[in-house]
């Protein structure tokens, strides 16, 4: 199957090529502005399908919106001088039914396409698309995501005129998947389609969502991911970061036992954090009411004691590098870890709610030594 995507260089054209690389049988061109009225005019002659999504979003003084038009103009009479009927789908927009420059450019546009169905019995599949984010999206072009994106991951203001002003997005990653279901679709059932889901929230709440992804590097708590519109917002922000500045420092606590630090908290999922421990060092000696946690040797051996709290029986695991398992540490027990190698001893650790000292829900109890088996 021979395929066209127009604007290949812009957002969605470049999500839609990546889909794309990862299907067999399947010949894809690339029309841009770099190309040629001639190489269009080549590429349509071959295409099954067209997938048309070039357009001015914001044009400057010279251009202007008339060039949406005139660019599906151009595509509808090189269709025409070579009596070709491929299925096109055409990247619209929800501004179409508003009454701008833009929006009338686009239904001027829509129109067209519209009479090229009727008169040669192509399929026509328009998407009036919201708002889209995602990676390589463009700030000051595409949308206040990738606006707001871009800014806050280099510390420049943004500007909320109206934080109540409600906006309804969709995700690129979920328009690419609609485009690419359609080309094992014999037929387009109706003219105008739709993306699922989209996604609504106010302008303030966008602004604060994604400060709150900046903020994470000072305080290592992570976003609520089990919310699809924050995890879409999250891997958009990531996609924004300078390429020197992937990497961020996290405070390491150190003393004579060895080392501690955090590495990612979470409100609903708690926190995982790593410690090393010299020879002979045991750390722990306490219990916990209702928190909970896990162990796991990465490097070295250490012996794990226990002891329910109202009863005298001690009973340990031994835990190394060697045959990895994970530990899973009650509430009511109190417990140890001691670095039993002779080497540096390194545990990965998860507890399912934040340590926080106003209520730790850590109570000091040492392992007693008699009655272990």
């Amino acid at each position: 199957m021979n395929v066209l995507v127009t604007g290949a260089n812009g957002f969605l054209g470049k999500n839609l090529l990546e889909g794309f690389s990862r299907m067999n049988q399947l010949h894809v061109n690339a029309y841009s502005r770099s190309n040629s009225v001639e190489e269009l005019e080549q590429f349509l002659i071959q295409a099954d399908v067209v997938y048309h999504l070039a357009g001015i979003n914001r044009p400057t003084q010279e251009q202007g919106y008339k060039a949406n038009e005139e660019l599906m103009d151009l595509i509808l009479g090189l269709l025409r001088k070579h009596n070709k009927k491929p299925k096109i789908v055409y990247a619209s927009t929800i501004q179409a039914s508003v009454p701008n420059p833009y929006g009338l450019s686009k239904k001027a546009a829509e129109q067209a396409l519209i009479r090229f169905g009727e008169e040669t019995s192509a399929d026509i599949c328009i998407f009036r698309l919201s708002n889209l984010f995602g990676k390589w999206s463009k700030p000051n072009y595409n949308s206040v995501v990738a606006t707001f994106c871009h800014n806050i991951a280099r510390g420049i203001e943004i500007t909320v005129n109206d934080p109540d002003t409600e906006l309804e997005l969709a995700y690129v990653d979920h328009v690419v998947n609609r485009f690419i279901e359609l080309l094992g679709e014999k037929a387009c059932h109706d003219v105008y389609y739709s993306i699922t889901p989209t996604y609504r929230i106010t302008l303030g709440n966008l602004a604060s969502t994604l400060k709150t992804f900046n903020e994470l590097r000072k305080t290592s708590i992570l976003p609520n991911l089990g919310d699809p519109l924050t995890k879409y917002l999250y891997s958009t922000y990531l996609s924004f970061l300078e390429r020197d500045d992937f990497a961020y420092e996290i405070k390491t606590f150190n003393d004579h036992r060895g080392s501690l630090f955090e590495i990612i908290k979470s409100d609903a999922a708690g926190q995982i954090f790593v410690s090393t421990s010299v020879k002979g060092v045991e750390r722990g000696n306490h219990y916990h009411n209702t928190k909970v946690e896990k162990f796991c040797v990465i490097k070295g051996k250490a012996t794990v004691k226990f002891r329910h709290i109202f009863e005298d029986i001690v009973f340990s695991y031994q835990l190394s590098e060697e045959k990895r398992v994970i530990l899973d540490i009650p509430p009511g027990y109190t417990h140890s870890i001691e670095n039993s190698s002779e080497e540096e001893l390194i545990v990965l650790f998860w507890a399912n709610e934040i340590f926080r000292t106003e209520v730790p829900d850590t109570f000091m109890n040492g392992v007693q030594p008699a009655n272990s088996n």
